[in-house]
């Protein structure tokens, strides 16, 4: 169809649009609301929407309507407003009648087409000279024409996009197509806190926020891993890659050291506490972070050290079902996986630690030769390969007995025990599917969410199943009152080989012993491999429900109460069998190699439940005093139930039941059950106020306090209050800043103090003295049984009461560019006091342990800054960036358990996690080298931490210069040569969020580490040899790079070259070379891209054909490069203090998926 035509054809459907608006019937009856409310519902009932320019409509004014026609219902809206208003398609143009008319003179006509950052032609957007009633609004395919003045200026607009204005000089040719980009204005961007929301410009607390666009698509498990770096002082740290594991969350450095309390923040989704590790992220709208005392004080004891708030997505209010389906494929791979060493190097390292000892080989050389033709030779069948000549070599040769050699006495092969426990990929997949829809009267929204993963583990199953379901619905029952109601259900399946050991080097075997003997059956004597096939599974089933039902009470306008009712059943149910393990001899016959069979069972219970009941008016003044007062009160109540069952004896191996077991052991013989269980239960109750004053927006002031109490102290410590106050000052809302407002549009100063108190304790009942009472246990006969026993109670404190948080926060916001440049900069100080922690110890006289007291202080400050470009180009291309960075310290205040000043615990004054070690001088490459080192130390070389040193071996430095290296007496003061050389506090965490898109298309790269943190890893783990001798020497490749020269026995005997350049020093069983020290300590620092994702969203004009509204497909990849000079065996993102690189790994994973609406 030509131009023409189709004009043609626009016009006369305008106009009979226009001419039918007059007869088309609706009926509108309201009484008293605001005009938005009636837009909303005429909308609804008529299809029309209203297109005006923000500011020249009143849409807080109260109107009432009663209308059976279309023309009568907008007169009766726009009643009382000075505009105007024409129907121009299905829109509804509202004008100020009281605008200047256009100039007459000169005149260009202005031809372009209006649409939004994907490409898409926005329909009805208002084009507009500037302060005259000269305008119109784009076509069905975003087209728009206007004569435009001389010296006018045009603007165009629609509603949720920010408006644009051109001069008129600035359209050369005529023509001027725009992009409009979505209104993400930071002044009105509405944030949720505690028990309400905010608009952010008006926040004082320290508040970040986190849309659901940061963390879609993202091949993760649970939306705690979605969140690592994107919020600045928010630290997500997983120590495993266990498919079960769940991520550690901490706001603003280290908490506290009570003893009981993990540090971690309270996560409430939508008000009701719970699981962010099992919450399916797509039902997720937003998420705010609460990180300082003015911003969490109102939920009490329960956010000691902040909240998280989730908002997860409602039902819509447009009156149509709309359909959405997610999906998401997924590859994964282990990252940073080490291997083992080849059986010749291995054998080598084990003889070579044993002679730089003084003791004689293991490996002696006739079998190193074997190992050296085995691994020379090619493969030919289980744990067997085959010479050029033919010959067959056995990884574990038979014995004449027939039966296999003992492997670590006879083993020959050549295991990577890595590749073997492990697989290289696994896949796992995600769907979602929800459905949303509902009028202003009742709207709903339902997902359903499964996620599958399967685990790396090659010789058995390992995986997790997750299912979600969510049920919400919202039902306005009358014009003041209002009810919703959610239900949520999730289940975990988890499943994995009992014979799997946690600390995943302890169950890698030597590359010597053979996975396999020659007739295919798994070999284990003692290799994991049997174990870990055949020994059983474990499986572990985890049920929660949550029901939440909630009432809205709104009498009169602007006084709302709330009431909400919210009850949690968790049930976990776990299943461990261990079974019977079989060997084969050489002809295949099994035999019994592990007699031990057993089954347990434990199950889990909680009940929570919470009541929240809250009022709140807001008012203002003179339309300058804003005004919000709201007061609560809100209690809680859990309770827990758990028991455990192990029973011996398994009668049916592919039958495992409790009920199916003998009772007997292998020989016949009784096993007493294990039996054991517990009921555990916790109250809270708290009242809680909060008033908010705002002058005309300039002058903030927010007040919150909290009476809070629990069932966990004794009478006279239960109850406490907390307060906390904040101020704010938009001084870009002053009329002095006028002059600047074009460039910085937002710039508020806020400052807040405030104090929560910390309920948790190591036991439920830690004030209560409790005994142990057993089951026929005693060790006395009493009528030839044993009788029931029950331990004498310790001593208690009665004392014991609240730990105390007390926070100070001050922060700077701004904006600039029309807000295209935003950022925030805080600095806090958070004292914790009155942490529970053990007493100094009193004589032995007293013969019990000291009870705990709250005795222990902790200071941590620290500082969060964050910035962020968002622009649009005219070409449409849409760009963006974000960073955070952040840093905290922790130092002891107080902690009066160390009086001596030890330096192998906390000491008051010093800072938290601080690494104490020995200066490196370097590693003697030479014996002469070793010999002139030893001479400068006359008054005793290094004697106080080993002898015999030669080449290969550790040069310490002479701190204190007193002529021997030594510790002193290890306390403060006295640490000989030792001083801190460290700190494993992980140190100015960042996250870096590149995105862009263009015509459909959409990048998005997010970065995230750690600049700055130091690891000390002194085990085997790092150095392969240590004092636990052999046994524990794990034989993983990285340690290889070990210091060999002429004089060690595998160079001596052609094993090995000689590597007087080694990064690590001459095994030994010992650890006088893993001394602490300057030389091995790791630095943690790491970059790493978590994330990049590739999207593209298919034109709306192409996809509405077949009845779909969106449909994108995209690419995204996880973990996909690191950068840390970390040695290879350690991840960056699973250490800890004194371990690491001992657990599950994590994944790198590449997916694909798809996102489709209806």
């Amino acid at each position: 169809m030509n131009y023409r035509k189709k004009a043609m054809l626009m016009a006369g459907a305008l106009l009979c649009l226009n001419l039918s608006i007059y007869s088309q019937s609706v009926s509108l009856k309201m009484n008293n609301v605001p005009v938005k409310k009636a837009i909303a519902e005429l909308q609804t009932k008529s299809g029309y929407s209203f297109v005006y320019i923000a500011g020249d409509l009143d849409t807080d004014c109260m109107v009432s309507v009663n209308a059976n026609e279309l023309k009568d219902a907008v007169n009766q809206i726009l009643k009382g407003q000075n505009v105007s208003y024409e129907i121009q398609g299905k829109n509804i143009v509202v004008k100020k009648v009281n605008q200047q008319q256009p100039v007459s003179g000169k005149k260009k006509k202005v031809t372009g087409v209006v649409k939004d950052v994907s490409g898409e032609p926005i329909i009805g957007a208002t084009v507009i000279e500037k302060g005259t009633t000269n305008g119109t609004v784009t076509d069905f395919d975003g087209k728009y024409t206007l004569d435009l003045s001389e010296n006018g200026i045009l603007s165009i607009s629609y509603i949720g996009y920010k408006s644009q204005e051109f001069a008129s000089s600035q359209i050369k040719s005529g023509t001027l197509s725009v992009t409009l980009k979505e209104d993400t204005e930071v002044m009105d961007e509405v944030v949720v806190v505690g028990f309400g929301t905010q608009k952010k410009v008006n926040l004082t607390g320290s508040v970040s926020v986190v849309d659901d666009k940061e963390l879609q698509n993202r091949p993760v498990t649970n939306a705690s891993q979605a969140l690592q770096g994107v919020v600045p002082g928010l630290q997500i740290t997983q120590s495993s890659g266990d498919l079960n594991s769940a991520p550690s969350i901490n706001i603003r450095g280290v908490s506290t050291i009570g003893e009981g309390s993990s540090g971690s923040p309270l996560v409430l989704i939508d008000g009701m506490e719970g699981d962010l590790n099992s919450l399916n992220p797509q039902d997720i709208a937003s998420i705010s972070v609460l990180k300082d005392a003015a911003a969490s004080s109102i939920y009490g004891s329960r956010a000691p050290f902040g909240v998280i708030l989730v908002t997860t997505k409602s039902g819509s209010t447009g009156g149509k079902t709309r359909f959405n389906y997610n999906n998401s494929f997924r590859w994964a791979t282990p990252i940073r996986m080490t291997h083992s060493m080849n059986s010749v190097d291995f054998g080598s390292w084990v003889n070579d630690a044993n002679t730089n000892g003084g003791g004689g080989i293991y490996f002696s050389k006739e079998r190193m030769d074997k190992i050296v033709a085995f691994r020379n030779a090619k493969p030919y069948g289980p744990g067997t390969r085959i010479t050029e000549d033919g010959t067959i070599l056995y990884g574990i040769p038979a014995k004449a007995d027939g039966y296999w050699e003992d492997g670590f006495a006879e083993g020959i092969d050549d295991v990577d025990w890595f590749t073997a426990i492990f697989k290289t990929w696994t896949f796992s997949q995600e769907h979602n599917l929800s459905v949303n829809g509902g009028n202003e009267k009742l709207n709903y929204y339902v997902s359903l969410n499964y996620l599958g993963q399967g685990g790396f583990m090659n010789l058995a199953d390992d995986g997790l199943d997750r299912y979600n379901g969510t049920a919400k619905i919202s039902s306005k029952i009358a014009d003041w009152l209002q009810m919703n109601y959610t239900m949520r259900f999730t289940r975990e399946d988890y499943l994995r080989p009992t014979g799997l050991n946690d600390a995943l080097y302890d169950a890698m075997g030597w590359p010597v012993l053979s996975l396999y003997d020659a007739n295919g059956y798994y070999y284990s004597t003692p290799s994991p491999s049997l174990g870990i096939a055949e020994g059983g599974k474990t499986t572990q089933q985890t049920d929660n429900i949550y029901h939440q039902l909630g009432f809205l009470i709104e009498p009169i306008k602007n006084w709302k109460t709330h009431i909400d009712l919210n009850y949690r059943i968790k049930n976990q149910n776990e299943h461990v069998d261990k079974q019977m393990l079989y060997n084969h001899d050489v002809n295949g016959n099994p035999y019994v190699y592990d007699k031990t069979s057993y089954v347990s069972e434990s199950n889990l219970k909680e009940n929570y439940f919470n009541v929240n009941i809250y009022s709140d008016y807001t008012f203002s003044v003179n339309d300058v005093h804003n005004l919000h007062v709201m007061v609560g009160f809100q209690a809680e109540n859990l309770n827990q139930k758990y028991y455990s069952l192990l029973r011996n004896g398994i009668m049916f191996p592919g039958k495992p039941d409790v009920d199916l077991t003998t009772g007997l052991d292998y020989d016949g013989n009784p096993v007493t059950p294990e039996v054991s269980g517990y009921r555990n239960s916790w109250s809270t109750a708290g009242f809680f106020g909060r008033f908010n004053y705002n002058y005309n927006d300039k002058y903030l002031f927010e007040a919150n306090l909290r009476y809070d109490g629990t069932s966990r102290f004794q009478k006279g410590n239960q109850w406490k209050l907390f307060p906390s106050f904040s101020l704010g000052w938009n001084i870009a809302r002053e009329e002095f800043f006028e002059p600047l407002s074009s460039v910085i549009g937002t710039l508020k100063l806020r400052g807040s103090y405030g104090t929560l108190g910390n309920q948790n304790t190591t036991n439920w009942y830690q004030t209560y003295q409790t005994m142990v009472v057993g089951s026929a246990n005693g060790e006395w006969m009493m009528n030839g049984r044993r009788p029931n026993t029950a331990t004498v109670p310790g001593l208690v404190s009665p004392l014991l009461t609240w730990e105390t948080i007390e926070s100070y926060n001050i922060g700077l916001d701004w904006g600039l560019l029309s807000n295209r440049l935003t950022g925030s900069f805080e600095y806090y100080v958070r004292n914790t006091k009155n942490m529970i922690g053990n007493a100094p110890e009193l004589p032995a006289i007293l013969g019990t342990a000291v009870p705990v007291t709250n005795n222990t202080d902790l200071r941590t400050k620290g500082w969060e800054f964050s910035i962020g470009w968002n622009d649009l180009l005219g070409n449409g291309f849409s760009y963006g960036a974000k960073f955070n960075l952040s840093d905290a310290r922790s130092f002891i205040t107080r902690y009066p358990n160390n009086p001596t000043k030890s330096i192998s615990t906390y000491i008051e004054g010093r800072e938290i996690n601080e690494i104490w070690g020995y200066v490196t001088k370097g590693l003697a490459r030479t014996d002469a080298q070793m010999t002139e080192h030893l001479q400068s130390l006359p008054n005793g070389g290094q004697d106080a931490l080993g002898s015999d040193w030669r080449a290969g071996d550790i040069m310490y430095a002479d701190i204190d210069g007193d002529g021997k290296i030594s510790s002193g007496s290890g306390r403060l003061g006295d640490t000989g040569d030792m001083k801190v050389i460290g700190n494993s506090t992980p140190r100015f965490l960042f996250g870096l969020d590149l995105y862009a898109s263009w015509k459909g298309f959409d990048i998005r790269m997010f970065f995230q580490g750690v600049m700055k943190r130091d690891f000390w890893q002194g085990s085997g783990y790092l150095f392969g040899a240590n004092s636990r001798g052999m046994w524990s020497s794990f034989g993983i490749s990285d340690v290889h790079d070990y210091f060999r020269d002429e004089n060690t026995w595998s160079v001596k005997e052609g094993y090995q070259t000689a590597n007087i350049n080694a990064y690590l020093p001459r095994p030994l069983y010992n650890d006088k070379n893993l001394q602490t020290q300057t030389g091995y300590l790791q630095n943690a620092a790491y970059i790493r891209l978590k994330n990049l994702q590739i999207g593209y969203t298919l034109p709306k004009s192409v996809v509405s054909k077949i009845g779909i509204q969106d449909l994108r497909i995209y690419f995204s990849g996880e973990n996909l490069w690191t950068g840390t000079s970390l040695v290879k065996q350690f991840d960056p993102e699973t250490i800890s203090s004194g371990v690491g690189g001992i657990g599950y790994p994590l994944s790198r994973t590449l997916s694909c998926g798809l996102n489709v609406s209806f």
